[in-house]
């Protein structure tokens, strides 16, 4: 687990410096290998500093004075596509949590509902390559999901090997460990799971499992 390697450097990006404050506070005496790098009151200030100090993962308030969230995220994506990218926002309606999602996030957690707890759980699993979203975005999630089913034809037009991805990414294995197990490339794997998206009309692995669950493709 990540919990046990390398220090991972975040860069908080919040305009409440209170915010801010707290958040170096819970998780600067507590977890060792937590690192705050730097932090940043708005998306200018954020790639001012990506230019000299390096980061693994970007604590990100999607509300900012100068920048949407949305657009934070495609220029960091485009810029610097290794730094995970974990959103915490006061802000959960439906519209946000799927613009969020459309982004390629990593995580999306609540200010409201999110604890200490919560947040070291939500960087440690996006650093070991999954996603995290806190219960109240999940919730959000399937709501967008259920209603995207009222208007995309339900298919069962998967081949076999779309149908294997769906069923190991079911148990939570990550690409490069599915790649192995298949003995393809991780590339192939992630072009298996782009195609499988654009089927059923979704953006991520959340929905797909949801989706499989309701289907009969995976049980519990």
């Amino acid at each position: 687990m990540i919990q046990n390697a390398r220090k991972i450097k975040i860069i908080i990006v919040d305009d409440h410096t209170l915010f801010r404050t707290g958040l170096r506070a819970i998780l600067n005496p507590v977890y060792f290998n937590i690192e705050i790098a730097d932090e940043a009151d708005c998306g200018n200030a954020l790639f001012k500093l990506l230019l000299t100090t390096p980061a693994d993962l970007i604590l990100l308030d999607i509300n900012l004075p100068d920048m949407s969230g949305v657009d934070i995220v495609h220029r960091l994506r485009c810029d610097y596509p290794d730094i995970k990218i974990l959103a915490i926002s006061a802000e959960n309606s439906a519209k946000t949590v799927e613009a969020m999602l459309n982004t390629g996030i990593n995580g999306f957690i609540s200010k409201q509902k999110s604890n200490a707890q919560e947040l070291s759980e939500a960087i440690y699993a996006v650093m070991d390559g999954l996603e995290y979203f806190g219960k109240d975005i999940a919730s959000v999630i399937y709501d967008v999901y259920v209603a995207k089913k009222k208007t995309i034809k339900v298919t069962s037009e998967f081949t076999e090997r779309e149908k294997e991805i769906i069923i190991l990414c079911s148990e939570g294995l990550l690409c490069k460990e599915i790649a192995d197990r298949l003995n393809m490339s991780i590339h192939t794997v992630n072009t298996h799971k782009k195609n499988i998206f654009q089927k059923l009309g979704i953006n991520n692995t959340m929905e797909m499992v949801q989706y499989a669950l309701k289907h009969g493709i995976i049980s519990m």
